[in-house]
């Protein structure tokens, strides 16, 4: 195994990691600036109404990207294994 062929699997470890936690994320965010400026019209600071919103919003986005997700997984395991010979070599 070479340097490059290391660095490279790696590099798409990384890229399909940061892919998957993407919709989470983007929910996240979402809901979060959402909350805060509710927050701050209604002067309301309770931190249970930040995070169980979040929570939620997160947990919907996990069973709708679900399909999407595991497509991935799957396929850059696939990937992996199918080239696992020219890896060894």
């Amino acid at each position: 195994m070479t340097p490059e062929t290391v660095i490279g699997f790696a590099r798409s470890a990384i890229e399909i990691t940061l892919l998957l936690s993407l919709p989470m994320l983007a929910v996240s965010l979402v809901v979060g600036v959402v909350l805060s400026v509710l927050q701050a019209a209604t002067q309301i600071q309770e931190m249970t109404l930040t995070f169980v919103p979040k929570l939620v919003a997160m947990f919907i986005a996990i069973i709708l990207a679900f399909p999407w997700l595991m497509d991935k997984m799957v396929g850059f395991t696939r990937d992996i294994l199918l080239n696992l010979p020219k890896y060894i070599q």
